[in-house]
């Protein structure tokens, strides 16, 4: 018998990064959380009771519906090849050869890729759902995803991200979604939110959470599942990845702050959903810039997003009779439209060159410049056509969505009514699903008399009968 050992079978994928592979897929699960559970628990806890299950229920489906269509056409559609500048040939990406195969970035199979775009194909879509809460037809909400996703986020996600689209050609500086996720879907849920009309008007003057704490659970999520949002925009392990994660978080706590500190002094009280929302701008403001800007530009990112956009909601949102008309339910537009055109805005300033030629594999010296430094480097010129390509992305983006979500709603509001009828309206999830968040002392229910539970029974307690029995009522 030989005791040679047999060389061992060439590597097929002897040309995969594992390290880069593992994060990149690490990545995607970070974003996937922020959607479920994070932005699941987040709607379902920030709205009123009644429409906690029907709330976090719209984001679930969502991610679901969101995989299918993304797999079956809508990949293809925001990175294959091109049907026209803005957009991709629609074609599977369900092909194990083509799917193991490398992709357009990253060493890889393209079925990283395919999960990575995903999950921030799913999020846009769960975001426009924060403007619709609490009075969308959840039928409507059905057909609005997968239209959405195919006639809308892809154009943008093509234009912008694709090689091959023409704002990429042109130079626009989107990390990670600033303009293709936050501006997107802040556009599109106001524009849906016009649609579909505003909640009944108690909702609309009484709108409290039904659970503070799980909210808090729900926005810890995000912000965590920030690391994979922005740490994944270089498509590697690398360092520009670790400067994005460290630009974030710290753009992110700055706006908190700042957020935290208006509300405190112009409304005499720290308010835990103003600092939820100082924080969510910050991760907004920073993603178009997350690996390309230093980190004491951040800083600056955080001080402008935590301002700007609070005095866009909480002032300029009372005197402005149409954004007044629009019930926005989160205030999608403040915090995704207004802080990522604020972020977008800010990167044509304080894009640093070294920064940008690490993320882009581009020689041309006239693109991925902030206008400071092209002041500096006596390259003004350079800047400012940096800062012009930033604006017209900006435009761009909204047209498509404002023009792409009305025709959508037109369309669905001939098959199925956009929104629920007043009496569902009324009762909330009940009426929708059959079911309801919280049973407890709900619909007459009550304790049975056990040994754990006398401290309810209202005969030996008489004094707390009568506040339980308003609570059953």
């Amino acid at each position: 018998m030989s005791n040679t050992t047999a060389a061992p079978p060439p590597d097929p994928f002897g040309w995969v990064d594992h390290g880069d592979n593992a994060w990149q897929l690490t990545a995607s699960t970070l974003v996937g959380l922020q959607s479920v559970p994070g932005l699941v628990i987040l709607y379902g806890s920030i709205v009123k009771k009644k429409w906690a299950v029907n709330s976090a229920f719209m984001a679930l489906y969502a991610f679901a519906a969101v995989l299918i269509c993304w797999v079956t056409w809508g990949y293809h559609m925001s990175f294959g090849d091109k049907l026209v500048p803005f957009l991709g040939k629609p074609n599977f990406a369900l092909d194990q050869h083509s799917l193991l195969e490398q992709g357009f970035a990253g060493a890889y199979p393209e079925a990283t890729l395919v999960f990575f775009q995903f999950v921030f194909a799913a999020i846009t879509a769960i975001l426009v759902a924060g403007s619709l809460l609490g009075r969308m037809n959840f039928h409507a909400w059905m057909l609005f995803v997968p239209l959405w996703i195919t006639f809308s986020y892809t154009v943008g996600a093509f234009s912008v991200w694709s090689p091959e689209g023409f704002l990429n050609k042109l130079g626009v500086i989107d990390f990670c979604g600033g303009y293709v996720i936050h501006l997107s879907s802040g556009i599109a849920g106001f524009t849906a939110a016009y649609w579909v009309g505003p909640r009944t008007s108690n909702d609309k003057e009484r709108f409290p959470p039904n659970n503070i704490l799980l909210m808090l659970a729900g926005a810890g999520l995000l912000w965590m599942g920030w690391t994979g949002f922005n740490g994944g925009g270089p498509y590697s392990a690398n360092a520009d990845a670790s400067l994005a994660v460290l630009n974030t978080h710290v753009c992110a706590a700055t706006s908190l702050l700042v957020w935290l500190l208006l509300d405190d002094f112009f409304f005499t009280k720290p308010s835990v959903i103003g600092a939820v929302q100082g924080m969510i701008t910050g991760l907004v403001c920073i993603t178009p810039a997350a690996g390309v800007v230093q980190t004491w530009a951040a800083i600056i990112m955080g001080i402008l997003s935590g301002s700007i956009p609070w005095y866009t909601m909480m002032i300029l949102h009372k005197k402005i009779q149409f954004l007044k008309h629009v019930d926005d339910t989160m205030a999608i537009f403040h915090t995704h439209a207004v802080a990522g055109s604020l972020g977008g805005i800010l990167t044509g300033l304080f894009a640093e060159p070294r920064l940008n030629k690490i993320f882009f594999p581009s020689d041309d010296v006239d693109k991925y410049i902030g206008l400071l430094y092209g002041l500096k480097d006596r390259r003004a010129s350079a800047g400012l056509r940096q800062l012009g390509v930033q604006l017209a992305g900006i435009l761009f983006i909204i047209f498509v969505n404002v023009t792409m979500t009305t025709i959508i709603c037109l369309v669905i509001r001939l098959i199925v009514p956009l929104r629920l009828s007043e009496e569902d309206l009324q009762i909330g999830d009940d009426a929708i699903h059959g079911e309801e968040a919280y049973a407890l002392w709900g619909d007459g229910e009550k304790f049975e008399k056990t040994k754990h539970n006398n401290a309810y029974n209202l005969e030996e307690f008489p004094s707390i009968a009568p506040v339980k029995a308003a609570q059953m009522v």
